[in-house]
């Protein structure tokens, strides 16, 4: 996995961990959601290029 992608998908599963922790603790914003999907749509568009 090159640079970009690895960087990439470490970046969306910590957003991931941010996004559920906020919802625990605060509420759920629909907005934290749908940015953490464009991210994830867009990491899979990325691994897919480059493979």
């Amino acid at each position: 996995m090159p640079g970009s992608a690895k960087a990439m998908t470490v970046c969306t599963v910590g957003g991931l961990v941010l996004v559920t922790a906020y919802t625990v603790t605060l509420e759920s914003n629909g907005w934290l959601w749908f940015g953490w999907v464009v991210l994830g749509l867009l990491t899979v568009g990325v691994m897919l290029a480059r493979s």
